[in-house]
């Protein structure tokens, strides 16, 4: 096992070696290499040595980017299948991760943090898909908490999430389909 280097990064080198001369002097016999590297960390500011290489290792994973999720690349050609080149679903899937992968271009599509009527919301989804049902399309997102209305049916309103991988990928190639589409 190869042995991991863990740099020291000491801002001000005067109180450093203060600190550690005072913890040399303090010591009766001259220090063991397991002692010299806590006696070095604790002038740096760390508990002991574990403590500076826990620190520096959390650096070291916070600094990574972060690791892409496992995509399953399968569902959303399938569910990307189902829209035009415009970018408009053809038919509501008969799958249901389909149908939910589906809805999450619908939501991507509705405005966000911005109050609408059913009416308003009817339009944009229509505008979205070509079989002409906004009602199955606004309850399933209400349904699924992806859009939240009062409950007389009024004042619709997208709500804030994380979308999934796949759909993160699937709304991505909707938007370059539809730029295609357009001419932009």
């Amino acid at each position: 096992m190869s042995k991991q280097s863990i740099p020291l990064v000491v801002e001000d080198i005067s109180p450093f070696t203060r600190a550690l001369a005072r913890q040399i002097s303090e010591s009766s016999e001259p220090p063991s290499h397991l002692s010299l590297m806590n006696m070095v960390s604790r002038a740096a500011g760390f508990r002991n040595f574990q403590h500076l290489r826990a620190a520096r290792l959390a650096g070291e994973r916070l600094a990574k980017p972060h690791i892409p999720q496992i995509i399953d690349h399968l569902l959303v050609e399938r569910t990307l299948n189902q829209f035009d080149p415009g970018g408009r679903l053809r038919q509501w899937p008969s799958r249901r991760k389909v149908q939910d992968l589906c809805l999450w271009a619908f939501w991507a599509a509705l405005p966000a943090r911005t109050l609408m009527t059913e009416h308003d919301i009817n339009a944009r989804l229509r505008k979205a898909h070509l079989f002409d049902d906004p009602a199955i399309l606004r309850r399933t997102l209400c349904s699924l908490g992806m859009v939240t209305r009062n409950p007389d049916g009024t004042d619709y309103c997208r709500k804030e999430l994380s979308p999934p991988a796949e759909a993160r990928a699937l709304i991505s190639l909707l938007e370059t389909r539809r730029e295609r589409n357009t001419g932009r």
